[in-house]
């Protein structure tokens, strides 16, 4: 009786995991042709690319805006609200708790102090270096942090080969209000000027986005999206617990570092290109848990794409909100998701209580 039920229950799940995949895909296609074609110049990204296809001249301006202005911005903001939505699924399944998100471990504290101290510090540092990593400064800094971070929290959560997902909890919650003790040490320090910038980069901003940040960062966040379906089944055999996990054949280890690593690569590059986003990787996965299921098969892809889309339209919104100025985009996220989620947290009570 029982096998009898489970084959429809799983095939309608794969059914809903589908119907949900090609909507959001659809979805993220029309959002960024949107994103493309509208901003504070009003330049048309059509009316660009139909000249250049028939040939005609395009004016300087143009296709400054239209090709290193906005599509950079557009393949950031895919790329960043992807690997942020799919850190934080990663997460909700390795910690079993659909509440856990990207920062549970410290890796985004760990870039923030990385990317603070190369705002406020920068400047002791020897002329040599300043000149030779340019603008890449901060991101490096960012995405050094980051997993420096993780490594120190592996070292501390592993023992005789064993990793304890409690220890890296606990250990991740205080590695997060240490590191923050000494950003805001060292923010205490920084000028005026020096302050506008943590503030706007603790706030999170595609508005530097450009062809050679993305080339950097860029790699790592996809390296990160390409591995994380092969999680999927690991993922699927944690929720069981891990004893049960090895018993079907999964290498929980092995599984457990994969995760880890895989996260604290996706943070990482997203918050050095980016700054701090919030409220993307703890609202998408478990959104999407709720309406699809939480076979991480479907589970991972779908966040990619949602949380790809959430984070395009929020950015299309923060520059033309207030047009010519620009909002930091972690306010529109928490304005989008905030309530939004409030609300389905309401309306599932019953649910989530049981």
């Amino acid at each position: 009786m029982v096998a009898m039920t489970a084959v429809p229950l799983t095939g309608d799940r794969r059914r809903r995991g589908q119907v949900v995949a090609a909507a959001l895909a659809v979805l993220t296609l029309i959002v960024a042709v949107l994103s493309m074609g509208h901003g504070a110049s009003g330049v048309s990204a059509i009316g660009v690319l139909g000249d250049w296809l028939a040939g005609r001249d395009i004016a300087q301006a143009d296709r400054i805006i239209v090709l290193d202005i906005r599509l950079p911005r557009l393949l950031t903001g895919l790329l960043v609200g992807a690997s942020l939505a799919v850190a934080g699924a990663v997460m909700q399944g390795l910690f079993r708790n659909p509440l856990a998100d990207p920062g549970l471990l410290g890796v985004s504290a760990g870039a923030g102090l990385g990317a603070i101290a190369a705002i406020v510090l920068g400047g002791l540092l020897p002329a040599a270096v300043t000149a030779w990593t340019g603008w890449y400064l901060v991101p490096l800094a960012a995405f050094g942090g980051g997993w420096i971070t993780m490594l120190v929290l592996y070292a501390i959560a592993t023992r005789q080969g064993r990793t304890s997902i409690a220890t890296m909890l606990l250990a991740g919650i205080a590695i997060s209000a240490m590191v923050g003790a000494v950003s805001g040490l060292i923010v205490y320090y920084a000028n005026d000027a020096q302050l506008r910038d943590l503030t706007f980069w603790g706030m999170g901003s595609l508005a530097g986005s450009s062809w050679v940040k993305l080339a950097a960062a860029g790699p790592v966040m996809a390296l990160a999206l390409i591995a994380a379906p092969f999680l999927a089944r690991a993922l699927n055999g944690l929720a069981l617990g891990e004893a049960a996990a090895a018993h079907v054949g999964i290498r929980v280890q092995r599984a457990k570092t994969a995760a880890m690593l895989t996260s604290a690569g996706a943070v990482g590059a997203a918050v050095a290109i980016s700054g701090g986003i919030g409220f993307v990787g703890i609202v998408v996965p478990h959104l999407l848990r709720l309406i699809c299921g939480p076979d991480h098969r479907w589970l991972l892809v779908n966040s990619a794409l949602l949380g790809a889309c959430v984070l395009v339209l929020a950015d299309m919104v923060s520059r033309t909100i207030i047009a010519p100025a620009e909002l930091p985009i972690g306010i529109i996220t928490a304005m989008m998701g905030g309530p939004f989620f409030t609300w389905v947290l309401l309306s599932n009570r019953r649910i989530l209580d049981a």
